[in-house]
């Protein structure tokens, strides 16, 4: 006699109540599985030192009179930070599939999305408190002797706050873009090369041959996102210098944002329609 086994949607739905994955439990699993893996605590860590010491090397080459503002001395760091915020992401995004754990967690959520929106939300929180720590550590590096001839942290400068605010925004944007990117190749060394070509590489290229075709193109290039770490006067600058679109603060997180969503539903898509190995 032939025995058929439940599927895995089946099985859910017949699990009893008080063992069934509701979004809840997912989300605290997701949430344990990212913080339980050693690698990611020192990941954060040394994501948090290369912020503060690339603020502090910087700090230490402006002058009051370059026209540069304390906040641009503290969120200084983005520039280097921002490739681990994206391993962090590519690392969540990929670890199920690396770890060959996928179909386990995929028989036991049938419905697939509630894990990804779950390693998305766990994704941001984890990016948005290192960030702020990268931040602290920041300031204290360029503060008082340690800054040297560097200008002060000023909140009354304008776009000053707002930078300081952008700093998290734009780290969390670039950990999700690298979780997008994560789910979607589900290899970690295609989802980090990925991410730096568009988010360093490509805009460093298209820089060196400026005009309205390249501005353009960089412009709508996720590296955009920097806008938001800057204040007024350096977006003013930037807005002042390209033949493209002047994007101000904003307009460079709307851009970021945008791929971010792209990146996730493309990855969605993928996750509901194709197989999982």
């Amino acid at each position: 006699m032939r025995t058929v086994a439940p599927s895995p949607a089946r099985a859910a739905r017949g699990a009893a109540p008080g063992t069934r994955a509701t979004f809840t439990r997912v989300l605290v699993a997701e949430w344990t599985k990212l913080v339980s893996v050693r690698s990611n605590g020192w990941l954060a860590l040394g994501t948090v030192v290369v912020a503060a010491v690339t603020a502090y090397g910087l700090g230490l080459f402006v002058r009051p009179d370059d026209g540069r503002s304390g906040s641009w001395v503290v969120t200084s760091g983005f520039v280097l930070a921002q490739i681990g915020f994206l391993v962090l992401g590519a690392l969540v995004g990929t670890s199920e599939y690396t770890t060959g754990t996928a179909r386990t967690t995929f028989a036991t959520v049938p419905r697939r999305l509630p894990v990804l929106t779950a390693q998305a939300l766990v994704t941001a929180v984890a990016a948005s408190v290192t960030a702020l720590l990268a931040l602290a550590g920041s300031y204290l590096a360029t503060a008082g002797t340690l800054g040297g001839d560097a200008p002060a942290l000023d909140l009354s400068v304008p776009g000053a706050a707002r930078a300081l605010l952008g700093f998290v925004l734009a780290c969390a944007a670039v950990a999700l873009l690298g979780l997008g990117l994560g789910a979607l190749l589900r290899r970690p060394a295609d989802a980090i090369v990925g991410g730096i070509v568009l988010l360093v590489l490509g805009d460093q290229l298209l820089s060196r041959n400026p005009g309205r075709v390249t501005d353009t193109i960089r412009a709508f290039l996720p590296s955009s996102g920097v806008r938001l770490t800057q204040d007024d006067a350096a977006v003013a600058a930037l807005d002042a210098a390209t033949r493209g679109p002047q994007l101000g603060a904003w307009g460079g997180g709307a851009v970021v944002a945008a791929w971010v969503l792209v990146a996730l539903g493309a990855a969605a898509y993928r996750l509901r329609r194709h197989d999982v190995r």
